[in-house]
């Protein structure tokens, strides 16, 4: 209003609308402060957006809570959510598969170990599963190991093609990293390469269960779909823009962020690493992703 009728004082403008001139300036301030609040916050998600590109809006309230409450701001997650979206700062899913998997193979499939086996301690049941990652001159193909119970990437390789050489290096890494000497069951599709004499001879050497999808259905494996989704989704891996070492270098970068920084929803939002140091159960802190639909943003 001041701005449209501009010689008019101040305190004519509080008579006309019945306010005192004390709640006008009061009004004044308050915005202004808003708008230094809004300026921290913003900040502070740049921040984590520098080690967790594509992290999502309720890990991030969650990631920036301390802080909230260290400044005495009072944000929640619908706010953030707007803030984001004003900054243009919200992460967009994308759509798209590269099959990876060839399961009509002649080599011997096993059970399924793992339906309806909930894990409840680290190093009871390990998921595997490969995706690609495009490079500035071709494909590159990611294996990953992930624990069922921490999410914790336990080994990965990314390798030039799709043969068993980059899961056989990932599995290695993995037991290197093991520090449990319980029963481990090892979860995978039913491809070649978990199929190979070298994979499974390696997986019974060191004691391990061997458990496979029984079909072609994704949700056999969902958790390693997940993390796989994770891992390009949230660090910007679908198209690398450089060559294959600097690929791998990136990669492992972010795997090493997702381990030791990322807050887990499913693991009662700590990160992968402390939940590999915990037993039993751990909340679950999922939010309905159908309950808000502004955009198909992820969370």
């Amino acid at each position: 209003m001041k701005q449209d009728y501009p010689s008019l004082g101040i305190k004519t403008l509080c008579r006309l609308f019945g306010k005192t001139r004390h709640a006008w300036y009061d009004y004044q301030w308050r915005s202004r402060d808003m708008g230094v609040k809004e300026d921290i916050v913003i900040q502070h998600v740049m921040d984590i957006r520098r080690s967790l590109p594509r992290t999502g809006t309720l890990k991030l309230h969650h990631m920036i809570s301390p802080m909230l409450a260290q400044h005495g701001i009072s944000l929640g997650r619908d706010y953030l959510f707007d803030l984001m979206r004003e900054h243009g700062l919200l992460v967009r899913r994308r759509k798209r598969r590269v099959v990876t998997t060839d399961s009509r193979n002649w080599m011997h499939k096993y059970a399924n170990l793992i339906k309806g086996v909930p894990a409840d301690r680290p190093e009871q049941i390990w998921v595997s599963d490969i995706t690609y990652i495009r490079i500035n001159n071709g494909w590159g193909y990611l294996s990953l190991i992930t624990d069922a119970y921490s999410r914790k990437i336990m080994g990965h390789c990314f390798h030039k093609d799709l043969s068993a050489r980059g899961c056989l290096r990932a599995l290695e890494i993995a037991l290197e990293n093991r520090m449990y000497n319980q029963g481990l069951i090892h979860h995978s599709d039913r491809g070649s390469q978990y199929c190979s004499r070298e994979y499974v001879e390696t997986l019974l050497a060191s004691g391990i269960a061997i458990s496979m999808t029984e079909n072609g259905d994704p949700y056999e494996n969902a958790l390693a779909e997940r993390v796989n989704g994770i891992i390009k989704e949230e660090f910007s891996l679908h198209h690398s823009g450089t060559g294959f070492d600097d690929t791998r270098k990136k990669i492992a970068e972010s795997i090493r962020a997702y381990n030791e920084i990322r807050p887990h929803a499913s693991c009662d939002y700590l990160t992968p690493e402390q939940a590999h140091l915990r037993t039993g159960d751990l909340a679950k802190r999922w939010k309905n992703k159908n309950i808000k639909k502004q955009v198909n943003a992820v969370v």
